[in-house]
């Protein structure tokens, strides 16, 4: 076996010596003859400066005892590695797509392995769940563990059909690991389009396997029995998108269990012991002195009948060049390893959730450790993205699973600037943006998942953080999150993706104003940021809205062209606000209908909140300002259609904007201040022509604001009351002028 570490330097590698390559070093594993047991810094150094090159990345589960890179016996950057509890994309669909495209483009690996193993803790539970549901009818979700489990279920569903209906419940869990394998790669060949494309051209291969823990050896299962169908999927992005024993302490050798690894006889270790493990090993591998050793059959014979203990759970990166348990030193067994491109709970909420409250929760884990690393490249490319969308020169949307992670991660990328100062150096943004990610997803697991932070508020759990540096193969350990006192507050149960809203009814009660527009806030920012959670309606809902009646807590004024119903915009359910739209959000030639609409609602169904929104580029007040700037030359328009009459009527605010603005004012720049101007134009139209508005308005029961939509970042400019509310609710008109 070659003694030195793959680079970018080499040329990629065929799918067909990198599977040859793979079967040779299970060979290895399986006989206790392994070559690749040490890595030096002259080993590292290279992987910093010339890159990794990859010759497999591997989709493997967390639960499966070893290393993916010991089971194949490969070298630091052989292998591009991404976990998960069950091997799967269900609730981890744009972080493993992503994490792909990211290697097989970006990286150059030709080969794609699905592996599954024998006795996977996640798929016997999802087929004993199915089995269980079936049986009782039941299937509800209280936790992002539960939501993991039932998502696998169509996997049981398939192998229950494939096993007849009567076998062992054992049985079919068994034949439901093999499933699960081709599941997994049906969904990269039905919903990545780079992914596919490769395939297509026979750039990539994409095969499954699994590991059998009681013998160590890989069964290869060659290519999904679909992907002929497959390749000619036409779908672009995954569905939630569009929208060792343990350690003593000192660096001497391991403390190892009963078995000679961590099983379930072994006793929990303390979070503060597990954390000592942790850095003891880390500082045996960067010395390059490791004492663990592979596991002998009957260690893994052990695992199989006994079942892990994993000390520490750890959410780590694909990108990080080196197993985390070899980073660690760790024994099979020691740790619950999950990786994705840019450690992160973005795109993959459920999956990572879901995984580490099953460790923490039935393998008895009693710490977390959120690892980033040095010169990450899922962070880089998140920081570039931030930069170049700050500039107007990169898209906002996602073109791929990898672009919508890396779009989902500039937010981390936007904190680092702000925490640095805009004008930091990119070398140094990106490296404080590793740091600030790793505690964005401490957060988020403490924001989102009850079952974890009741373990850390009793005492029974630790989350901290840390981030390994490529350069001298070091941890440094940040500890906990600023935020976790504050987190720990948190009365969510539910990652995003997984969460459901209620829906308002007459029963509610009508909403006062500030909480309407708290909920227009955290809904439009839920949008902007990818995490929309409205949607998920059922039929009670519905025939809910139908018998109690609708309470919408906002009445909205927005405008037809603004590209995304509003009610996307700010992630509301049906029945949460009222929307009239038309052409520049106006009452221009639509009055009493804009006017007497507002009225019902605010009348009949008592809400008490009412927004005028325009958007950025709104097409009707292009056309207003062209309108304007023609008269202003002199040319007077011919009014021959409806069209025309609705310009005219809006050109009145751009002559208000250009006279605002001065003499040599562009028309980009009176599009952008009439567009402003307009909205509150709307406002005050209301206020000045409708009593009713006018009263309530006066006597505190409603509130009119406005916004802007900007069509670019999803994010709405929030722009408070009309300058003018003041003088205009003392109004005396009682009609719209068409009406009167």
């Amino acid at each position: 076996m070659a003694s030195r570490v793959r680079t970018a330097a080499d040329a990629p590698m065929p799918p067909d010596a990198a599977l040859k390559l793979l079967k040779e070093g299970n060979a290895r594993f399986i006989k206790g003859e392994p070559q690749a047991t040490r890595t030096n810094e002259a080993m590292r150094q290279q992987l910093v400066d010339m890159g990794q090159a990859p010759h497999t990345a591997i989709i493997g589960c967390a639960d499966s005892r070893a290393p993916l890179e010991t089971i194949f016996d490969t070298l630091p950057g052989d292998i591009f590695v991404l976990r998960n509890a069950g091997n799967t994309c269900t609730h981890a669909e744009g972080s493993m797509v992503g994490s792909l495209e990211f290697c097989t483009g970006k990286l150059g690996a030709r080969m794609i392995l699905v592996l599954g193993h024998t006795k996977c803790g996640a798929v016997y539970g999802a087929t004993n769940a199915y089995l269980e549901a079936k049986k009782n009818e039941v299937s509800s979700v209280n936790s992002a563990l539960e939501g993991l489990l039932l998502d696998l279920a169509p996997v049981a569903e398939k192998a229950v059909a494939d096993m007849g209906a009567h076998s062992d419940a054992d049985e079919v869990a068994a034949h439901a690991v093999k499933v699960n394998v081709f599941h997994t790669i049906d969904f990269l060949l039905k919903y990545s389009a780079p992914i596919r494309e490769k395939v297509k051209s026979g750039q990539v291969e994409i095969q499954g396997g699994i590991y059998h823990l009681d013998t160590g050896k890989v069964e290869f299962m060659g290519r999904s029995p679909q992907q002929a169908e497959l390749l000619s999927s036409n779908l672009g992005l995954p569905p939630s998108m569009t929208r060792e024993g343990g350690r003593a302490g000192g660096y001497g050798p391991p403390a190892r269990g009963e078995h000679g690894v961590r099983t379930t006889v072994d006793s929990a270790v303390p979070a503060e012991e597990a954390l000592q493990m942790l850095k003891a090993g880390n500082e045996r591998f960067a010395v390059g002195a490791p004492l663990a050793k592979h596991a002998t059959s009957k260690m893994r014979e052990a695992l199989v009948s006994h079942g892990q203990a994993p000390h520490t759970a750890i959410m780590g990166c694909a990108d990080s060049r080196v197993p985390v348990d070899t980073v660690f030193d760790a024994m099979p067994g020691d740790l619950f390893v999950l990786r994705n491109a840019g450690n992160t709970c973005t795109h993959a909420e459920g999956s990572m959730v879901g995984s580490l409250e099953f460790c923490c929760g039935k393998l008895g884990s009693k710490l977390i450790l959120v690892l980033g690393h040095t010169q990450c490249g899922a962070i880089a490319g998140a920081t570039n993205t931030y930069l170049a969308s700050k500039d107007g020169g990169a898209s906002k949307s996602a073109g791929s699973a990898l672009e919508g992670l890396l779009v989902g991660l500039s937010r981390v990328a936007h904190q680092a600037e702000e925490e640095l100062g805009v004008g930091a150096e990119s070398h140094r943004l990106i490296s404080h943006a590793v740091k600030v990610n790793v505690f964005t997803s401490i957060d988020f697991l403490l924001k989102y998942s009850e079952p974890l932070r009741q373990l850390v508020k009793s005492g029974n759990l630790e989350i901290q953080g840390g981030v390994y540096h490529l350069e001298t193969g070091r941890v440094e350990f940040m500890g906990r999150s600023p935020h976790q006192a504050q987190l720990l507050a948190s009365d969510s149960s539910l990652p995003p993706s997984l969460q459901a809203l209620p829906i308002r009814t007459t029963t509610d009660g009508p909403m006062p104003p500030k909480e309407a527009m708290k909920l227009l806030r955290e809904g439009n920012d839920r949008f902007a940021v990818g995490a929309a959670v409205a949607g998920k309606i059922s039929s009670d809902m519905r025939k809910a809205l139908v018998k109690e009646g609708q309470a919408p807590h906002t009445a909205i004024i927005g405008c037809a062209d603004s590209r995304a119903p509003l009610e996307t915009v700010f992630d509301a359910m049906p029945g949460d606000i009222f929307v009239l739209r038309n052409a520049g959000n106006t009452c221009t030639h639509s009055e009493g209908s804009m006017v007497g609409s507002l009225e019902f609602c605010l009348g009949a169904l008592n809400t008490k909140m009412v927004m005028v929104l325009g958007h950025t580029a709104c097409g009707a007040i292009k056309g207003a300002t062209a309108t304007y700037l023609q008269c202003k030359a002199g040319n007077k328009p011919q009014v021959t259609k409806a069209l025309d009459a609705l310009l005219v009527g809006l050109s009145d605010v751009a002559k208000k904007a250009s006279v605002e603005l001065g003499e040599g004012a562009t028309e980009q720049q009176i599009v952008a201040k009439t567009i402003k101007l307009n909205v509150f134009h709307t406002i005050d139209f209301l206020l000045q022509y409708s009593p009713l508005i006018r009263e309530k308005v006066a006597a505190g029961e409603v509130e009119i604001q406005g916004g802007i939509y900007d069509l670019e970042t999803g994010r709405v400019e929030f722009l408070g009351e009309s300058p003018n509310q003041a003088t205009l609710v003392k109004s005396g008109a009682v009609m719209p002028p068409s009406l009167a």
